[in-house]
């Protein structure tokens, strides 16, 4: 028996039985046009050898990690930027795995181990993605340019031994860009700046810091920045710059920490060369909080200046433009739009309390736009969950836009209220806007993802969503709505993947928020999907007796008992007493939901449908 240890790579195309069914020959052409252009010419080009075919599926060695890894990506690359070869058809979109294995060799074909674990991290990788074990990993880390998220341990079938996954994040704007082949190359990653109040609840102001000098340095055209959501993956970690720099391909790295005590704030800053570990700048700043704007160009100028690179004037002033110049303005800003990422979605509570506090921050300055976006999403998320009787938020995202055009979260606030109306070409058209002022907004892109749910454009929602998910710590929601979109287009791997995410966020959340019926919801959902039903019961009923008045909870539960127990009586149960007090918002969504698919002719279900419509018709 001959063996050899090689890096092995699996990949198959995602949901090619539903595409062969909506058409075979045209997938079938799309498949072999793909295989002639990008597959094959990437394996040659990196010194594959393509082992074996197996319908959509193919198996791949090489004799180099590195190479591997890299042909990966630029076959999902490649893939990605191609067009349809006709407008209806629907593009052909991989799921890739690699490993590190002794292989069995038996003539041209490969057997063992190292060839199923290949196959199974294929199963777990995204669609468009690339998902790696932990040998790959720690192979390539420094060597090529992306970023891993580490999904954990998985125990995965016909294997003993759990593996633990990493989801490779590729970022070609880092070597494509224009700004990163500047004369100067020069590039730095901004760590979450450390919260050394000594209060949990100062967080949102540190990463307000963090996020602002992100912002301000990406705004130097000769200074490529790492994205936000590369950077907070090191948050709350031990780490050594050096390999932090070389993992991301970056010059430098910017770490700090922030204390804020009453009506002061120190902040500690020091520029490092990823090279040698070395300090390049270092500086501590004791201020009144009155002066944090000023403190945070400061910063900033004082970095570019040692990095030696020039501050062009435009880029001066764009830096200092930040919505508003009162510090109590921005520092409640910041609080509130701490509440809308975390907390409990289907509290009521926690909307009202965004709208108490964006409501303030107007009243302090009326001219802040951002401030404006945030109380229209909580206003719309009232009316959504809770039935209260507003205008959805139209009123405050309008006071936005005309405060500042260009405000993408405005514009995905409007979006979101044409789209519970059901005004679905309106919707998209504030969306399309959206994403093209501010693609790497984790709001534009949850915003985005709901739209298109809307109106069942399933491939865009699971883009949308995936990005969103990606730039969120601790995300459950949209990991969990990714569920719902994988499942609608009969991908069961992909909803088993997004659920496994789903469910190491959410357990994390209640551990620390017991009383989350959000994050208790999507757990159980998550459950149900991974086969584990007896577990999804208990926390459905664990939930229901600790947040019993989550209305989003319940109607989460509803669509479970649907689309993973097949029990059309008890969702019907659920759904009940919620028809009788939820909003037309609420009702619109319910009728085009997928998840409620295999329900909605049901009698009961059409009599529930038309006594909420009775009910909040305008003249009743």
């Amino acid at each position: 028996m001959q063996r050899r240890l090689t890096a092995i790579l699996s990949a198959d195309v995602a949901d090619y039985s539903g595409l062969m069914e909506a058409d075979e020959s045209g997938t079938l052409a799309r498949l072999k046009d793909n295989r002639s252009k990008v597959f094959d010419p990437c394996v040659a080009a990196h010194g594959g050898r393509l082992v074996k075919l197996m319908g959509d599926g193919a198996l791949v060695e090489f004799a180099s990690v590195i190479a591997a890894v890299t042909c990966a990506l630029e076959i999902q690359a490649a893939t990605a930027r191609a067009e349809p070869l006709h407008a209806e058809d629907k593009r052909i979109r991989y799921r890739i795995g690699i490993n590190l294995g002794d292989v069995i060799v038996e003539g041209d074909d490969i057997y063992g181990e190292g060839v199923n674990v290949a196959a199974r991290l294929q199963a777990i990788a995204p669609i468009g993605g690339v998902a790696l074990s932990a040998t790959v990993r720690d192979q390539v880390a420094g060597k090529v340019p992306c970023a891993f998220e580490d999904l954990g341990e998985h125990t995965v079938k016909n294997l003993q031994r759990p593996v633990h996954v990493y989801i490779l994040h590729d970022e070609p704007a880092r070597i494509e860009t224009p700004k990163a082949q500047t004369q100067h190359g020069v590039s730095i990653c901004v760590l979450p700046f450390a919260n050394m109040s000594g209060d949990p609840e100062q967080e949102y102001f540190s990463d307000g810091i963090t996020e602002d000098i992100i912002t301000d340095l990406s705004k130097v055209s000769a200074l490529w920045v790492a994205a936000r959501n590369t950077a907070f993956t090191f948050k709350g970690k031990h780490v050594d710059v050096p390999q932090v720099a070389r993992q991301l391909k970056v010059g430098h790295v910017l770490e700090g920490s922030v204390r804020k005590a009453g009506g002061r704030v120190r902040i500690t800053a020091q520029l490092i060369d990823g090279a040698t570990g070395g300090h390049v700048w270092a500086e501590r700043y004791d201020r009144d909080l009155n002066d944090i704007f000023a403190l945070q160009d400061e910063i900033s100028e004082a970095i570019v200046k040692a990095l030696k690179l020039k501050l062009l004037p435009e880029e001066k002033n764009a830096i200092e433009q930040r919505g508003t110049s009162n510090p109590e303005a921005y520092k409640l800003y910041l609080m509130a739009r701490q509440f809308d990422l975390t907390g409990n979605q289907g509290d009521a509570r926690r909307s009202e309390a965004i709208i108490r506090i964006c409501r303030r921050v107007t009243e302090i300055d009326p001219h802040y736009a951002r401030a404006w976006a945030l109380l229209a999403g909580a206003q719309g998320k009232l009316r959504l969950f809770h039935g209260w009787k507003n205008d959805g938020g139209m009123a405050a995202a309008d006071r936005a836009l005309a405060l500042d055009p260009t405000l993408a979260e405005a514009h995905a606030a409007r979006a979101q209220i044409f789209g519970r109306e059901a005004r679905s070409d309106e919707a998209l058209c504030e969306i399309d806007i959206a994403l093209r002022l501010d693609p790497e907004s984790c709001e534009v892109n949850a915003a985005a993802g709901r739209v298109f749910l809307t109106v069942r454009r399933y491939d865009d929602a699971i883009v949308c969503y995936e990005k969103a998910a990606s730039l969120m710590e601790n995300d459950y929601a949209m990991s969990g709505m990714l569920v719902s979109c994988y499942k609608a287009i009969g991908d069961r791997d992909g909803a088993q993947n997004a659920a496994r995410r789903c469910l190491v966020s959410a357990e994390r959340i209640v551990a620390q928020q017991p009383d989350n019926g959000s994050a208790m919801s999507f757990a159980v959902g998550a459950l149900a999907t991974l086969g584990e039903v007896e577990r999804a019961r208990e926390w459905a009923a664990r939930a229901l007796l600790v947040d019993p008045d989550n209305h989003n909870m319940r109607y989460n539960f509803a669509c479970m008992h649907v689309i993973d127990l097949h029990d059309h009586e008890a969702a019907l149960e659920l759904l009940g007493p919620l028809f009788e007090v939820i909003s037309l918002d609420a009702v619109n969504w319910a009728k085009i939901d997928s998840d409620l698919d295999t329900l909605r002719e049901h009698p009961r279900f059409k009599a529930m449908v038309a006594a909420a419509e009775a009910r909040l018709a305008p003249s009743s």
